[in-house]
């Protein structure tokens, strides 16, 4: 695995790379975001949601991602249950391709990626209750009773189990930025008090896998929780989960990020 993460000197060595789009703003500093504003980021990334389980798909995610990364995208963002694990192994893939060739430095690069729902391994089990039974049950990285929806999960041993899969998966040593995957899943079946304890549980181990060089920062990434009006049960108060940040690492805590979508149907971000 390469060592290192995103910096300042390395995501400017590559910004510089392209004068033209530096010069339209397109790589920006996140200035609003405390240790974190040292770095020349995309304003644009590449995500990986979307396609098939299968090889072909796998293929076209490897070269948009290679083209990506040639053309002035240094931030990916991927997570661990996107088809199947193949989305994180594409962008290592590329990652390794750009890397071995010298077009690429692991410093120049901010890769995001996520965890929290059940992770199946490649392509879709004959039965999948059996698959999970033996993979995260059995060996006691899960419990049953820590499941939301029976497919969400965010306690410190299993979270921890996803970081190394997908550290494999991407090739790298240390992850940018690791999200805790729409954790207002869980909201559905636990008090918000529960999901509190929860949180901040998550939180602890996420702040000793930062000290570890597993992680730089950590987040949450959501659909509905940071949308959601202040009464609804999914609702997420941002007030509330850095005060959980602040017990689990101090002032000086790595939850740094969040992510909600945007667009002109979800206004609510700009709001």
């Amino acid at each position: 695995m390469p060592k290192g993460h995103a910096t300042a000197e390395g995501t400017e060595r590559y910004s510089n790379r392209f004068p033209k789009l530096r010069a339209a703003g397109h790589f920006r500093r996140p200035e609003h975001v405390t240790g974190a504003s040292h770095l020349w980021l995309s304003s644009i990334g590449l995500g990986t949601y979307l396609g098939e389980p299968d090889d072909a798909t796998d293929q076209a995610y490897v070269e948009a991602t290679v083209t990506a990364l040639r053309s002035g995208i240094n931030l990916l963002d991927t997570a661990i249950n996107y088809r199947h694990q193949r989305s994180e192994r594409n962008i290592g893939s590329a990652l390794s391709q750009l890397l071995r060739a010298g077009e690429l430095n692991r410093d120049e690069v901010f890769v995001c990626t996520k965890a929290g729902y059940l992770s199946l391994d490649g392509v879709m089990p004959e039965d999948p209750r059996g698959y999970f039974a033996r993979e995260y049950i059995e060996p006691g990285i899960l419990d049953p009773k820590q499941l939301a929806g029976g497919m969400h999960c965010m306690a410190p041993a299993y979270l921890e189990n996803q970081i190394e899969r997908s550290r494999r998966n991407l090739g790298v040593e240390t992850i940018d930025l690791f999200y805790i995957h729409n954790p207002e899943s869980q909201l559905s079946e636990v008090s918000r008090e529960i999901f509190h304890q929860r949180l901040q549980q998550a939180f602890v181990m996420l702040e000793e896998q930062v000290k570890v060089g597993k992680l730089r920062y950590y987040g949450l990434a959501t659909w509905n929780g940071f949308r959601a009006v202040e009464d609804a049960r999914e609702h997420i108060n941002l007030f509330d989960v850095v005060k959980l940040a602040q017990e689990a690492g101090g002032d000086d805590h790595h939850f740094r990020f969040i992510q909600l979508p945007f667009n002109l149907a979800m206004t609510e971000a700009y709001a």
